[in-house]
């Protein structure tokens, strides 16, 4: 099966009904799609309140991919607000519990960060990670060319299907270092992620300082013709792989959603379980 959606559901205007308030977005975004990327759970740590409300305000067969805090993947700066790794890991994954409890956690998203380079300081830590995560699905996405690099290439997805990494396949840039090819090979029979970071190279090659660096790196709408080629390699994708998760990051200009529409009709996909779309009826 594929399952489209966007990553987070807080941002996504075309989808929702003029002052829909925030805490009923979630409602409204899992009438339109299957599945989405939490991205809040990056920043913090999620408290258990905010993963039994998201659990409630989707469908039984809803599916959440949620990325992995920042602390665990080398982005934080300074000290991380645990007392070591181990028990940063454990909060995270106690926060899990009502997802898994309720069959809706697609999976972990680890993204690691563009100083994050082939070396085995890096592999041994990702086997580390592995281990703490205990069987959780977790997927694992690279910034850094020089994992399919060379000889690079076929040992880091060797060293993934052994470690049993669902593999993040990006379409993105190619800005350099700081990207990755689109590699098109499943390293979990039963899972693969597809992340749409838009094809804004200037704004990878020359991203703004600051906060404002993810407004410039992420604005891009994909045209027709573009979908249309991710329509065969989704097609291809599935030979080799059960369940195909794709989400849309390029929402800068607000175009995740609309992207994510495109595709599902080209591909002539609809979806059964959804959410009504309750927030309509009066309007």
């Amino acid at each position: 099966m594929i399952y489209i959606g966007v990553t987070g559901w807080g941002d996504h205007c075309s989808i929702y009904p003029d002052g829909i308030p925030a805490s009923d977005k979630l409602k409204e975004y899992s009438g339109h799609f299957p599945t989405v990327e939490v991205d809040a759970s990056f920043y913090a740590v999620q408290p258990e309140k905010n993963m039994k409300k998201w659990v409630k305000d989707t469908p039984h067969n809803f599916q959440f991919i949620v990325k992995a805090y920042q602390g665990m993947t080398g982005h934080q700066r300074g000290e991380i607000p645990f007392e070591s790794k181990e028990e940063m890991f454990e909060a995270f994954k106690k926060s899990l519990t009502s997802f898994q409890e309720a069959e809706k956690l697609a999976m972990v998203l680890f993204q690691f960060p563009p100083w994050f380079d082939c070396t085995k300081e890096n592999v041994d830590y990702l086997r580390w990670c592995k281990e703490q995560m205990n069987g959780t699905p977790c997927a694992l996405e690279f910034r850094n060319r020089s994992w399919f690099e060379g000889t690079y290439y076929e040992k880091t997805l060797t060293f993934m299907k052994e470690e049993n990494w669902i593999h993040s396949i990006c379409d993105e840039p190619q800005a350099g270092e700081g990207s990755i090819p689109e590699v098109l090979i499943p390293t979990d029979s039963n899972k693969t992620l597809v992340r749409m970071h838009g094809r804004n190279i200037h704004g990878w090659k020359k991203p703004v300082k600051g906060k404002e660096w993810r407004e410039v790196r992420y604005l891009y709408k994909y045209n027709k013709q573009e979908l249309m080629e991710w329509q065969e390699k989704l097609k291809t994708l599935e030979k080799s792989c059960k369940d195909i998760y794709l989400v849309f990051n390029n929402n800068s200009g607000g175009d995740a959603a609309e992207n994510a529409k495109m595709l599902l009709d080209l591909m002539d996909i609809s979806y059964e379980g959804l959410a009504p779309h309750q927030l309509d009826l009066f309007s």
